[in-house]
């Protein structure tokens, strides 16, 4: 052993025998101590007992009249950790190697309620080093701060000092360079004129682009593309943006191996999966397994596995901007439909007698009188308001289209059945209505026309079984119209090619050909309400005639439908809707276009026939589906409005027979009521 171990062996026994004890009781841990600035000066109080003490033992030692042995640190362990006095009764050892006991642990009720009455108690931090409360000086809080706020704690210090030049002073005899001034720094480059003129050039070709001021980037920030598309913006990047491979579904308690019998398929169902299509079929039917070991391999492990790969490898992938829109602001705000009453709602009336399909109905212009025709070659004439049947004739063949005269002073019915146009005496009216009709339907010898235009294929035949006339067409005849006056009819005679329109005056038994370049079969016609126009209808093409200025035409409408089944013209006479056959209406305002300005998918079947009531904004279509769809459509007069289209009621009620449904739809012209024909040889009033 050595003096050196040997002295202090001796002169500090307290030490060393306090070292094995707390070896012995020391465990293993490591925690952060907390350092105050000001403990050494808090503490000199408390360690004027202890000192004295140590001067006891320790009497060799004189004391220093220096500054540096009056602040002493009262805890002298170091870095030893606190945790290793957890199970002592003192905390560590003064200088003197004396034992510091720990305090007395208060209790947390009283301590609550001192610092609750203390007013400085925020100033105070527990150190745990030396066991001690410790109260801040107004100098440390400051400190403090100006850490926080990232500056120097003293607040003397000047980061922002003054540059000093070591190397350079005013009365300096030598210094590190006294060469002149070059000549290169008074003339100007030609490199760098050279290269302005460079950024100039790209500048106004648009290769470089100036940097936007603050105002410029904040209008286009505000401002973006709504319906932009997100794919040109990613290509301009240098690099690709990540895009996460689209998650398989997870597993849920269908494909467990025993799962309740509520998923498990009855063989009925089992058996209806095999009538599916390939896609619509579940791919994966529960089974339920005894035990885990039971369950056989899975047999498309490997085939979903390799599709797996190949969906991540070779599946392209897009980044899509999701829109946060609420589906309530798409729909458009329609009014409510109790607003837009009257319209027809339910069947109040049903006129029965006919005994085949009834294909074609027309009501009297007053209202109190409904036409009919069917397939079993009766015409029939209705009272309205009773249902009774007043008049039938036999035609003898099947009845294609009745229409009444619009003139209430002449009470004709025109009927097209084969070849033949019927003009018929409804005997309906007073006697002064009476006589003016029965004069119309006298036919005499025709005048000869050195003009030409009359049409050799049609003539005109008295019939004195049915009492009125019998217009005699080479081919048959599918459509009657009337003009507003009553005075001319059309008839449209698909098989006639080049002559297939024909105009009627019934009061000179006059006949016109109307030929016209059609380029495909004339399907119907239809007189304008108010102007001298004429509509003729092919199967994709409906077009407009002047029949003032010889027929010029004024307007060519293109539908875009497979095939027109029906037209019909507003009162007002500036709109028109198209029934299709592929269940579609189309509304075409002749002010704006010649493409349609809305195309309504309606129908499952076919589009038999399409009406607008001549005061009520309504307007019906019907169908083979057995369904009669009613609308709401009103037109304004200011051009910047659209017309209002609302959907207001579906009629049903007929029944389908040989795959037809409902053959006609006609509005009553005074009331908002919609009479409907069917192919169950019915004919139903439908009423607000």
């Amino acid at each position: 052993m050595s003096d050196s171990e040997g002295y202090d062996s001796d002169d500090y026994p307290s030490i060393r025998g306090s070292d094995s004890e707390d070896e012995e009781s020391g465990s293993s841990g490591n925690e952060d101590v907390l350092n105050t600035s000001n403990n050494d000066h808090l503490a000199n109080d408390h360690g004027n007992d202890d000192e004295s003490d140590s001067s006891e033992l320790h009497e060799g030692v004189e004391e220093s009249d220096s500054s540096e042995d009056e602040v002493i640190p009262r805890n002298t362990v170091g870095d030893v950790p606190l945790e290793w006095y957890r199970d002592e009764k003192h905390i560590g050892y003064d200088i003197t190697g004396k034992k510091i006991k720990k305090k007395e642990k208060e209790d947390k009720l009283q301590s609550f309620l001192a610092s609750a009455d203390d007013s400085k108690n925020w100033r105070k931090i527990y150190d745990e080093y030396n066991d001690e409360d410790v109260e801040l000086t107004k100098e440390d809080i400051k400190s403090i701060s100006r850490l926080l706020e990232g500056k120097a704690p003293h607040r003397d210090f000047d980061p922002y000092a003054p540059y000093v030049d070591w190397f350079k002073w005013d009365d300096s005899k030598h210094p590190l360079s006294n060469a002149p001034e070059p000549k290169r720094r008074f003339i100007p480059s030609k490199s760098e004129s050279k290269l302005v003129n460079k950024i100039k050039l790209a500048i106004r070709k648009g290769l470089i682009k100036p940097k936007k001021s603050k105002e410029e980037e904040e209008e286009e920030e505000s401002v973006y593309p709504l319906w932009g598309d997100d794919s040109n913006s990613m290509g301009k990047n240098d690099h690709l943006s990540y895009i996460p491979a689209p998650k398989p579904k997870l597993p849920g308690h269908e494909e467990s191996f025993n799962p309740s019998l509520e998923y498990i398929p009855t063989q009925e169902e089992i058996n209806s999966y095999q009538l599916m299509y390939e896609e619509d079929r579940p791919k994966f039917i529960p089974k339920r397994f005894t035990s885990m070991r039971s369950i056989p391999a899975y047999e498309n492990a490997v085939k979903e596995c390799f599709e797996r790969c190949l969906d991540l490898y070779l599946c392209p992938r897009v980044r899509k901007k999701r829109l946060n829109i609420d589906p309530e602001s798409l729909k458009p705000k329609l009014p409510n439909r109790n607003d837009l009453k009257p319209y027809p709602v339910s069947c109040y009336l049903e006129y029965r007698g006919h005994g085949d399909a009834v294909t074609s109905i027309s009501v009297e212009a007053s209202g109190q009188w409904i036409a009919s025709g069917s397939l079993d070659g009766t015409v029939r004439i209705w009272e309205v308001e009773t249902g009774r049947c007043l008049k039938h004739w036999k035609i003898g063949e099947a009845v294609k289209y009745v229409s009444w005269n619009p003139n209430p002073e002449h009470s004709i019915l025109a009927v097209s059945a084969g070849q033949d146009v019927l003009l018929l005496n409804t005997g309906r009216g007073n006697e002064e209505v009476q006589k003016s009709t029965k004069e119309l339907l006298l036919v005499e010898m025709p005048m000869p026309d050195d003009s030409g235009k009359t049409a050799s294929s049609v003539s005109w035949l008295q019939d004195d079984e049915l009492e009125g006339i019998r217009l005699r067409h080479s081919k048959t005849v599918t459509s009657v119209e009337w003009h507003r006056k009553g005075d001319y009819l059309s008839t449209v005679m698909p098989a006639g090619e080049s002559r297939a329109i024909f105009i009627h005056k019934l009061s000179k038994k006059f006949t016109q050909t109307l030929s016209f370049k059609l380029q495909g079969p004339a399907v119907t016609s239809v007189f304008h309400p108010t102007r001298s126009f004429f509509f003729i209808s092919t199967k994709k093409i409906i077009r407009v005639y002047d029949l003032v200025k010889e027929g010029k035409l004024v307007k060519k409408l293109e539908t875009g439908l497979r095939e027109i089944s029906s037209i019909a013209v507003h009162p007002s006479g500036d709109h028109i809707i198209v029934g299709s056959g592929e269940g579609k209406l189309c509304w075409f305002d002749m002010d704006l276009s010649s493409k349609p300005y809305k195309t309504l998918k309606l129908h499952q079947k076919d589009i038999n026939n399409v009406s607008f009531h001549r005061s009520y904004p309504l307007f019906a279509t019907c169908s083979d589906d057995c369904t009669a769809y009613v609308f709401h459509g009103m037109v304004y007069s200011d051009l910047n409005q659209n017309p209002l289209i609302v959907p207001l009621e579906i009629l049903r009620g007929h029944s389908s027979t040989n795959g037809r449904g409902v053959m006609d739809c006609k509005f009553h012209p005074r009331q908002p009521w919609l009479f409907t024909a069917g192919a169950d040889s019915v004919v139903r009033l439908y009423c607000h």
